[in-house]
């Protein structure tokens, strides 16, 4: 009889009811035995993956509930870069669950950014979400490995572990990144990241951060260790992770880390696939862009936060009628100049309510029978690793190859592409335009910024700023005007407003071993 290894399954309850331990390791134990890789295969399935959650019965904008805190992933992080503002029109007499109003103090960067415009305040279900499928994924890890000397079929084994491995170095990437100071080349042995843990056992301690750089370290590893596990497997969808995605994601890992060798090296590795860049030129109106069946995507799963934080309108399904009214956010004037003529993303990319310009990569979403979903919250697509490879390129002054991987993109984004003349620091900046272009709204843009600040090549100016204009409403006329705007300074002079403060609920328990800096409070600058 096979010996039954016992599996926690982490199912988060109150975080203050236990003596010790931390928000790594306060679960109740509900315990599910695992004797082969295929218990191992239907628990990473059934608790590690990113739950989908459907939009299409989304037919208002009071889609965002915050009494538990909200269920969608990270809305906040779509709305605190320079690609969207704020669009309010019509009169509403309602306003709480409205995305300004939840949203409101991440816009604004406030001192409090999960306290709404009307001063209720809500959960960081985000943080405990990472760190329950951490947990999970170290339990798996640990028994894949236990496994190895009695598991008959391998193959099996060596996706699951790959796969655990992959997802735990996701979460983990987007901890650092949201949560943790940017990799900087100089100081990130010593710059305040997240707590780390990778063993399956419960610990009886408090946690505090770890360095930016052993969290980056220990993300390179897993997914070196998931690319060697996954190598010859064929994953059964874009929902399911291979060696492709894994190595595009430490493309990605490599190029914030300035390791532009290696990330060129994973670069190829991913481009050496199946995959290939959607040509917009045989795109017609109505059909998505990212879809879970795009020859462009490798990996997707979550949900779609940006349709919930960008419905400018109640756009009703099923019949119902559309209703003239937004207290929402558009993409934002300063991205819309970003394109050129004849950019085909211009119109592929946005769709026009309430003359509003609106993210629309994925358009299906409002259909119920809809068959080609994605997650946009977290994805990966191969002009993203198009992109990461070209500028890596551009910063090893390798001026030429980098403009043969842009063409690679350029010649599907335009009827006639145009030349790339720009050499140097000029070629470094228009590849984090094009970038910019590429890849708005999904995930990328504020997590670009803060390693461009930190760059040792070509640092952000010190006067890069980012302002977010503020709308008041006047009751007597129903109507709203602009009444102002909050600035955000470089991260050299307001760095800990670029990071997103750690839940109060993990500072308390770990008796103050966690610590946030103070934000300060951001006044509105009158026009």
């Amino acid at each position: 009889m096979k010996k039954r290894v016992l599996i926690y399954i982490l199912s988060v309850f109150s975080l203050g009811c236990v003596s010790c331990g931390d928000f790594l390791d306060e679960y109740s134990q509900n315990q599910r035995y695992a004797e082969t890789a295929q218990d191992l295969d239907e628990l990473l399935r059934g608790e590690c993956f990113m739950a989908f959650q459907g939009s299409y019965s989304s037919n208002t904008q009071e889609t965002m509930s915050y009494s538990s805190g909200l269920t969608m992933n990270y809305p906040w992080l779509h709305v605190m870069d320079d690609d969207a503002e704020e669009f309010v029109s019509g009169g509403l007499t309602y306003t709480a669950n409205y995305p300004r109003n939840v949203l409101g103090s991440f816009y604004h960067w406030g001192a409090d950014p999960f306290l709404t415009l009307e001063n209720a305040q809500y959960k960081d279900n985000d943080w405990e979400k990472f760190y329950k499928h951490i947990g999970v994924l170290n339990s798996i890890i640990y028994m894949a490995d236990d496994f190895r000397s009695k598991e008959e079929d391998i193959e099996l084994l060596n996706r699951v572990e790959g796969e655990a491995r992959f997802l735990r170095a996701g979460y983990y990437f987007l901890l650092v990144n949201i949560y943790g100071m940017p990799y900087c080349k100089a100081t990130a042995s010593k710059d305040a990241g997240v707590p780390l843990k990778v063993t399956e056992h419960i610990e009886d301690k408090y946690f505090n951060r770890s360095s930016v750089e052993a969290v980056y370290l220990q993300i390179v590893a897993d997914l070196q260790r998931a690319a060697v596990c996954l190598k010859g497997i064929t994953p059964s969808s874009t929902l399911r992770v291979g060696a492709t995605a894994a190595n595009a994601l430490l493309s990605r890992v490599y190029l914030y880390m300035e390791n532009y060798e290696a990330c060129i090296a994973a670069a190829n590795e991913a481009m050496a696939g199946t995959y290939s860049v959607m040509d917009l030129n045989n795109w017609t109106s109505g059909q998505n862009v990212v879809s879970w069946t795009s020859p462009e995507t490798i990996f997707t799963q979550g949900g779609n936060s940006v349709i919930l934080t960008f419905l400018s309108y109640s756009s009703g399904w099923s019949g119902s009628t559309p209703i003239s009214q937004a207290l929402s956010f558009q993409a934002s004037e300063d991205l819309l100049q970003c394109y050129a003529a004849g950019d085909l993303r211009r119109t592929a990319f946005f769709k026009s309510s309430l003359h509003a310009a609106i993210p629309d990569k994925y358009k299906t979403w409002i259909d119920y029978s809809d068959t080609d979903e994605v997650g946009m919250d977290f994805l990966i697509r191969l002009p993203e690793v198009i992109l990461n490879k070209a500028e890596a390129l551009a910063m090893l002054n390798r001026d030429g190859e980098a403009k043969t991987e842009l063409e690679k993109l350029l010649s599907k984004r335009f009827a006639v592409a145009p030349s790339v003349t720009e050499t140097g620091e000029a070629l470094i900046d228009f590849i984090r335009d094009e970038r910019r272009r590429e890849l708005c709204f999904e995930g990328h843009r504020w997590f670009d910024l803060r390693r461009y600040a930190v760059n040792s090549i070509r640092p952000l100016p010190e006067n890069f700023r980012i302002r977010h204009q503020n709308n008041d409403y006047e009751a007597n006329s129903m109507t709203w005007y602009e009444n102002g705007y909050y600035e955000l300074n470089a991260y050299t002079q307001d760095h800990a407003a670029w990071i997103v403060p750690i839940p109060n609920y993990a500072i308390e328990f770990n008796r103050g071993e966690l610590q946030n800096e103070i934000r300060p409070n951001r006044e509105l600058i009158r026009n």
